[in-house]
């Protein structure tokens, strides 16, 4: 996976813009940080449970890793280069779930 590839979906999803934090783009929806891209592509971190961090790092502990700062929360830091682009796309619109606002993630599931 690229992280273009990552930004383009990331930014997808309903109500989903980018802004600049901290020299990285990070991926909100109504101003809730969902997903942060390091300034050189090469890593990424997304918002997770605590259960689902721990399924994805022993099931492929060269790609997934315990978040710097956040990890407490579920936050996953992924390789970029080494992620699967699909199960990517599925983390993504999963952290933008638990990001959402319900009402929003409501209007996206009834479409």
């Amino acid at each position: 996976m690229r992280a273009a590839q990552l930004r383009r979906i990331a930014l997808s999803l309903p109500e989903a813009e980018e802004v600049e934090t901290w020299g990285q783009a990070s991926f909100r929806v109504r101003r809730r940080m969902f997903c942060i891209l390091g300034s050189d592509g090469g890593h990424a971190s997304l918002k997770a449970t605590v259960e689902t961090q721990a399924e994805l790092i022993a099931a492929d502990p060269a790609v997934y890793d315990v978040a710097p700062y956040v990890g407490r929360h579920g936050w996953v830091r992924l390789d970029v280069a080494l992620a699967d682009t699909g199960e990517v796309a599925e983390l993504l619109e999963d952290a933008w779930r638990l990001t959402a606002p319900k009402r929003v993630v409501k209007a996206h599931d009834s479409v």
